[in-house]
């Protein structure tokens, strides 16, 4: 796992990047390899140990998913939760940038950073559908630093990182989907790994039949202003209603405190013609609703750990992995000067009550926060409980729709 500290010193270069990368997307992988270097041996996905999670494995979806939810008087209760084996559809998970190999390319063997991101993002979707991770060779944090610098090549969905998750998923197609319907979910690189995955290879095609949708976070996804298809994808619409399916939730969460600034590296697209689609997982009609979050007990993120206040006073002790607040947080959709499409998260704390009155969860360098990435490292965080309830509702759609077919 890497240090906070050191977290802190690299993305800290992010503030300083050129508009053009800023604009574009968030940063991008080290330069490929030469060209008279010999290509990399593709993966062998159907072997188990090149996947973090498969159904029914005792692999990194096999964690403690319970929660101490924690109300507004103070009161703690206790959340169960356990894996569906017998879900019926499946989800297939890209996780982000969280390597911490010294080399600007991951390996293939599982370290702390993927173990904790798959306990982060994906293993509470196991309580929905059959989960599938495959590890891949992504940008790894040090491969990231290089990408921060002025005038850097924008390549986060090229090169041997998306070739692997492309061979992971045709395996996945040809071996284990067996005509059920996938969610797709992914955050930040995996966001942009799957945005090409989805244009190319599903959109417009026949699986998009089986695509239950998509769950893109952290990430720009660009669509006409005004509309809910076309720019990114030509016949993927965004997901305007839990019973909608075939869609797509895209967004990228800032505090309502901490606007989109001028360097924001999420939010917007250079296209006037198109903006940032945003679509709010706490009501997807459109308006504001409360985010029902599962944030980390002791602070961590995905890339490292701020230690929360105690979650309630006078303290008490939570034992479980997870906090979920009712009622703290609410999110919209919204835009400013500087990104035509964002989450906006308030934190609704209430120094007369019980209960932690703010949540941990930004980039920081020396003392100041990042303001350009937001709430990136916990996008997911904010909204699984949501999340959860739309891909619950979008599966009795997708299987009432095939019983009619």
């Amino acid at each position: 796992m890497l240090r906070q500290a050191a977290l802190i010193a690299l993305l800290a270069a992010g503030a300083s990047a050129s508009p053009a990368v800023a604009s574009a997307q968030p940063p991008a992988p080290a330069a490929q390899p030469a060209a008279d270097a010999a290509p990399p041996k593709p993966n062998d996905y159907s072997d188990p140990k090149t996947w973090l999670c498969r159904p029914g494995g005792k692999d990194a979806c096999a964690v403690d998913e319970t929660a101490t939810v924690v109300a507004a008087d103070g009161t703690l209760t206790r959340e169960t939760w356990s894996a569906d084996p017998r879900a019926p559809i499946d989800c297939f998970y890209v996780y982000p940038t969280v390597s911490t190999d010294p080399t600007p390319t991951s390996d293939m063997t599982a370290d702390p950073a993927e173990l904790n991101v798959i306990k982060q993002q994906f293993a509470r979707f196991a309580s929905k559908c059959l989960p599938y991770a495959p590890m891949y060779r992504q940008v790894t944090l040090a491969g990231l630093r290089r990408m921060l610098a002025p005038g850097a090549a924008v390549t986060l969905d090229q090169g041997i990182q998306y070739d692997d998750v492309k061979n992971a998923w045709n395996s996945y197609l040809q071996h284990d989907n067996k005509g059920r319907g996938v969610v797709l979910v992914a955050h930040s690189q995996g966001s942009f790994i799957l945005n090409r995955l989805i244009r190319e290879e599903i959109d417009g095609k026949p699986i998009q039949s089986r695509m239950v949708s998509a769950i893109l976070l952290g990430t720009t996804i660009a669509v006409p202003k005004g509309k809910d298809v076309g720019g990114s994808f030509q016949h993927v619409p965004l997901c305007r209603s839990a019973s909608q399916i075939g869609c797509v939730i895209t967004f990228a969460s800032f505090r309502s405190t901490i606007p989109p600034p001028a360097n924001t590296l999420f939010g917007r697209v250079p296209d006037a013609n198109l903006a940032a689609a945003c679509t709010n997982p706490a009501a997807l009609g459109g308006g504001s609703g409360q985010l029902h979050a599962y944030l980390d007990a002791a602070g961590r993120t995905i890339t490292g750990t701020t230690p929360p206040k105690p979650w309630v006073t006078p303290e008490q002790n939570v034992d479980t992995p997870w906090v979920s607040v009712p009622g703290l947080l609410t999110a919209r959709c919204a835009s400013n000067d500087n990104a035509s499409g964002y989450l906006e998260v308030t934190v609704h704390g209430d120094p007369n009550d019980p209960r932690v009155d703010d949540i941990s969860g930004d980039i920081g360098a020396a003392g100041n926060v990042l303001a350009n990435w937001g709430l990136h490292l916990i996008d997911v965080n904010l909204a699984m409980g949501n999340l959860l309830d739309i891909v619950g509702q979008q599966t009795k759609t997708y299987l009432a729709k095939g019983s009619r077919n």
